[in-house]
C-alpha cells in the first residue's frame, strides 16, 4: 500500500509512518482545511483522511507489539537478574561455608558473604528498577501518542457532528419547496 500524500502550497509531502507523525499530519490537515462559508465546519479530503487513518490503524499494532516486546524484555531482564542474584548468593554461601570451616577466618567470611549477598540484592534491585523505568517511559510515550490520536479523532467527530447539525438547520421544518409552491 503506498503512502498517501498531502498536496499543499509546498507540493507533495511524504506522510511519516510513525503514530506521532500520522497524528501530526491529521492535525495539520484539519488545521489547514478550507472553512465552509458561514459555518465552523471545514472541508477535508475524505480519501486523504481515510488513507491516513488506515495507516494509523496499520501502525498501532506495531506500536502495541513493541510495547509488549518491552514488557517481555523487562521480564527477561528481571529473570536474568534473579538468576544472577541466586548464583551470586549460592557462590557466597559456598564461600561462606568453606571459610566457616576454618576457625581463624570465620568472622571475615561471614562479613564477606553478607556483603556479596547485599551487593547481589542491590544489583538485582537496580536492574529491576532500570528496566521498569525504561518500560514505564516507553508506555508513557505510547499513552501520549494514543491520547493525541484519540483527541484528533474526537475533534474530527465533533466537526463532523457540527457539519451535520448545520445541514439539519438548513432544512425548513420538514416542508419542501414543492409544498410551498402549492400554497
Amino acid at each position: 500500500m503506498s503512502e498517501p500524500q498531502h498536496t499543499g502550497e509546498d507540493g507533495p509531502a511524504e506522510v511519516p509512518v510513525d503514530v506521532a507523525g500520522l497524528v501530526d499530519t491529521l492535525e495539520r490537515i484539519a488545521g489547514e482545511a478550507r472553512a465552509m462559508p458561514l459555518s465552523s465546519s471545514v472541508m477535508v479530503n475524505r480519501g486523504e483522511l481515510l488513507a491516513l487513518l488506515r495507516q494509523l490503524r496499520d501502525v498501532l499494532p506495531e506500536e502495541l507489539a513493541h510495547a509488549r516486546w518491552l514488557v517481555r524484555e523487562q521480564d527477561g531482564l528481571l529473570e536474568h537478574a534473579r538468576v544472577d542474584a541466586e548464583q551470586i548468593i549460592a557462590e557466597a554461601r559456598a564461600e561462606h561455608d568453606r571459610l566457616v570451616s576454618e576457625q581463624q577466618v570465620v568472622r571475615s567470611a561471614q562479613d564477606e558473604a553478607e556483603r556479596i549477598v547485599d551487593a547481589a540484592h542491590g544489583t538485582a534491585r537496580q536492574m529491576r528498577l532500570e528496566a521498569e523505568d525504561y518500560v514505564d517511559a516507553k508506555l508513557a510515550n505510547f499513552e501520549v501518542v494514543l491520547n493525541k490520536t484519540l483527541t484528533a479523532v474526537e475533534r474530527g467527530r465533533e466537526r463532523l457532528r457540527g457539519r451535520l447539525d448545520v445541514d439539519d438547520l438548513a432544512e425548513p421544518d420538514g416542508d419542501s419547496l414543492d409544498d410551498l409552491d402549492q400554497v
